[in-house]
């Protein structure tokens, strides 16, 4: 005897995801060109090909973007030559994902009342959202508020936080930019396990949203229009959660050395989101009457083809769940931060059913977890 389907209720009065843009480098490369390129560029890894390659086929990536051109990375070294090439690269990739992510939601740059922008693979001060408001027409009295830090969550918790902003002011939008270039990062002289893996799985990219109050003055029409004019769909944010782990400094981060920044990866990842984070979802979906039968769609982070696994079984999914994390995985690699909004931006286009349920979820340093409740 089948369980009877819930009905769907109407979403709240909630900040909505109106536009969406994504950006990728030019420089494209598939995963066997990278391992080779890492051959090249690594002293380091001298004698150790095999165990490259091997990292290289066991991290789920196919191919991935490169914020420079191969021969670029043989002359980069240091701290500051690495930063200077990434905030060149990263302002023109966040000016791109943000023009798209505009014109997706039908706004100016001069409808937008806050920017918050998260990256962790560089540093700016200015930081990037000044620097995007000398770029692009926003006000001069635009709210700013850069994260850093938050590595892979930033994307997550920059969308609860743009919605706890929202709940506080319901008549403004926010602008949301994540650019990470972790190719940047990669340490030359460091063939410990976690910088081979990163070398494999790190990508490039810049993502952008824009979300509007619910009594944002150009929502009302929006909501009126045909559905079928719409261009992707538009989940509210109905609710979120924070969770931290206690104790987890050097579970995942960074080491900031002259050189650059190590990375800091440890082995119990996976372990430690198969244990923590299925319940926190089930409370955060308890809190509405719902449990994971009610979520349709899984907009989930992708650390790596671990993390997915451990997901996968800790949630009790089946394979097709989080079939558009491995597919997002392969074809672009993790990109930190801005894997999260990618994904979103996909979900969107694939118009779930109207009133039904997603979570989006991410990790990162702390080690702590940020989940985010949607309706579409």
């Amino acid at each position: 005897m089948t369980e009877p389907v819930r009905a769907l209720v109407p979403a709240p009065k909630a900040p909505a995801i109106g536009g969406t843009g994504k950006a990728l480098p030019p420089h494209r490369h598939d995963q066997t060109e990278l391992a080779q390129l890492s051959l090249e560029l690594f002293p380091a890894l001298a004698g150790k090909e095999e165990a490259l390659a091997r990292f290289f086929r066991r991290v789920g990536v196919e191919g991935r973007n490169l914020a420079l051109p191969a021969a670029e990375y043989r002359e980069l070294d240091g701290l500051g030559a690495r930063n200077d090439a990434w905030l060149r690269v990263a302002m023109d990739l966040a000016t791109e994902a943000t023009t798209r992510a505009l014109a997706d939601a039908g706004l100016q740059a001069s409808d937008i009342d806050q920017i918050i922008t998260t990256t962790v693979t560089g540093i700016a001060v200015p930081s990037i959202d000044a620097r995007l408001v000398n770029r692009l027409d926003f006000r001069t009295d635009v709210k700013r508020v850069p994260l850093f830090g938050l590595g892979c969550l930033g994307g997550a918790a920059g969308i609860a936080r743009a919605a706890d902003y929202l709940a506080g002011h319901p008549d403004q939008a926010v602008l949301l930019v994540s650019v990470e270039l972790c190719s940047l990062t990669l340490q030359r002289d460091d063939v410990s396990t976690k910088n081979l893996i990163a070398t494999g799985l790190f990508g490039d990219g810049a993502a952008a949203l824009v979300m509007r109050g619910p009594e944002h003055r150009a929502r009302g029409a929006s909501d009126e229009a045909p559905t079928v004019l719409r261009r992707a769909a538009e989940p509210k944010v109905v609710d979120s959660r924070s969770v931290f782990f206690p104790d987890t400094e050097r579970t995942m981060g960074w080491d900031v050395r002259d050189t650059g920044f190590e990375v800091v990866l440890a082995p119990n990842v996976p372990k430690l989101v198969a244990e923590h984070v299925p319940g926190a979802i089930d409370e955060l979906l308890a809190a509405h009457g719902l449990d994971r039968g009610d979520v349709s769609t899984w907009v989930s982070h992708p650390g790596g083809p671990a993390v997915i696994a451990a997901l996968e079984e800790g949630l009790e999914l089946e394979p097709e769940a989080l079939a558009p994390t491995r597919a997002h995985l392969a074809e672009v690699g993790n990109l930190s931060s801005s894997s999260v909004l990618f994904l979103l931006d996909e979900a969107r286009r694939s118009r779930p059913e109207p009133g039904s349920h997603g979570v989006l979820l991410a990790m990162g340093p702390g080690f702590c977890a940020e989940l985010v409740l949607l309706q579409w």
